[in-house]
């Protein structure tokens, strides 16, 4: 199993003098990224700060992100990445709950960190600019002695239930996303460009590694706004983009698309929540016959199951999540531990090198998701079909059951979406005398398009059984989003409930 470290050092040592970083008109070489790396591992062991310590990272987008996380893994330094989205309590929580001693900040978020460092008593704020003050001649390699089950990453994952918690993965299983996605989802030749638009703290930041031990560079964007990314793929002639659903939804929207230049365009990969079917067929219409869906979660990433794109052809495969990745075995179990038969709905239970080590001091909670021989429940609801592809169907803690019937948010929150008006809607549960539970809709519908509760709740009922389709409908103008864009049904869910239980 390759550390993470040493993959870092593989790339460099093997394209130093490529373009490794654009952001905006500034570019960084392979050779440029490993000695600010090496700089900034170094300053940091002035500071006494090295293997093993918590750092938190209040970095956005930005030259030095790379930089900056490949200093942290070469130093064996475990870094907790902070959504800049988060308010000031969450941050704290954050820190508190991991025991993080140092915060970094970038310039635009020195004021966070500075308040972080008032509030958490012993905390230290260091500036990421001061740690990359030029040196006098070349920083050597830092000298450290690293380990496979050496923690590298502690990130945060509110999963459903709301509550913090934090996901530790090492410097062997994040070597292991690397190999993950270069064996299921990438295949990253020396002139590839990854276009980043989302934050590199989650999903988009495992793309780096794999870039870069194949020679390829990734050309980052301090954030998502449709016209920029699209002109973001001419200039850089982006050869892959990582998409979330919301993402493609705002491009169609934007109309930025229109005569847009993508022909430098080899895969357009999407994932972290489920897409619209409506919003698919718009996008390979756009696009082409070049998307691909990854399907993972915090605990193992990036791909637990993959529908590449010649499934994508075929479009009774567009409800998929894919085939099982190479490097994973799945099983499907029950309320009790047993494997469900055939074609039945069980939860994905899963054996990887990719998957975390544990949640971060939580044993209670590491017991109730780790069976006895090892396999990771993670909470997920599927059921394969018979050629063996996965279909995803909800999380345990979303279902509702009305009536005694089990209903699946997805399933009725697809058949809404099918609907010309609905732009994005989402089913929680709401308590009820007569049905225990509700089936309740969250709707917002399109700019101009106009549709009423009787209207919505017919078209699901055209499309799948009547018990499953809502028992009202509430028109919002949008629907929460968690700050990587998830659907928060818990958001719209728990307000219901208050004072029920």
């Amino acid at each position: 199993m390759a550390l993470a470290a040493s993959l870092v050092r593989r790339g460099a040592a093997a394209f130093p003098d490529r373009t490794a970083v654009h952001f905006g008109a500034e570019s960084l070489t392979f050779a440029e990224v490993d000695q600010r790396a090496n700089l900034i591992a170094h300053r940091l062991a002035a500071h006494g700060i090295g293997k093993g310590t918590h750092v938190a990272l209040l970095v956005n987008n930005g030259l030095d992100s790379v930089p900056m996380e490949f200093a942290a893994i070469k130093a064996g330094i475990v870094r907790v990445p902070l959504n800049a989205r988060l308010s000031l309590d969450e941050h704290a929580d954050m820190l508190t709950g991991s025991h993080t001693d140092v915060v970094i900040a970038d310039a635009a978020l020195a004021g966070r960190a500075a308040e972080l460092a008032e509030r958490i008593p012993g905390l230290r704020a260091l500036a990421l600019d001061e740690l990359l003050v030029a040196a006098d001649g070349p920083v050597g390699e830092p000298d450290v002695a690293l380990a496979a089950d050496d923690p590298t990453l502690l990130l945060y994952t509110s999963g459903t239930t709301g509550r913090l918690k934090a996901v530790v993965h090492t410097q062997g299983n994040y070597g292991a996303i690397c190999t993950n996605i270069l064996a299921n989802l990438l295949d990253p030749q020396p002139d590839s460009v990854m276009l980043h638009a989302a934050s590199l703290i989650h999903a988009s930041g495992t793309f780096v590694l794999p870039y870069w031990v194949r020679g390829g560079a990734s050309a980052i964007l301090p954030g998502f706004e449709p016209a920029a990314f699209v002109e973001a793929i001419a200039t850089y002639r982006a050869t892959e983009i990582n998409l979330v659903p919301t993402m493609f939804a705002m491009l169609h929207g934007s109309g930025a698309l229109d005569g847009a230049d993508l022909s430098s365009l080899r895969k357009v990969i999407y994932g972290a929540s489920p897409m619209p079917q409506p919003v698919l067929r718009r996008s390979i219409e756009a696009f082409g016959p070049i998307l691909s869906q990854y399907y993972g979660q915090t605990e193992a990433p990036l791909c637990i199951a993959v529908l590449d794109e010649h499934a994508h052809a075929d479009e009774t495969l567009w409800g998929a999540c894919g085939l099982p990745a190479s490097d994973v075995d799945l099983r499907l179990l029950d309320e009790d531990g047993h494997d469900v038969a055939p074609g039945e709905i069980g939860e994905i239970a899963l054996r990887a090198p990719f998957r975390m080590q544990g949640y971060y001091e939580a044993d209670e909670l590491n017991a109730q998701t780790t069976t006895g021989d090892g396999w990771l429940r993670t909470r997920d609801l599927a059921r394969f079909d018979a050629r063996g592809y996965l279909h995803l169907v909800d999380r345990t803690s979303d279902m509702i059951i009305t009536g005694g019937y089990n209903v699946y948010p997805r399933e009725v929150e697809d058949a809404l979406a099918s609907h010309p008006a609905v732009a994005e809607c989402a089913v929680v549960g709401a308590p009820d005398d007569k049905w225990v539970e509700a089936v309740t809709a969250f709707v917002a519908l399109r700019p101009g398009a106009s549709a009423t509760e009787e209207e919505l709740i017919d078209h699901v009922r055209g499309q799948i059984a009547a018990h499953k389709a809502p028992k009202s409908v509430r028109f919002v103008d949008a629907v929460p989003k968690s700050a990587v864009g998830k659907i928060l049904r818990r958001a719209l869910r728990e307000p219901l409930w208050e004072g029920t239980r």
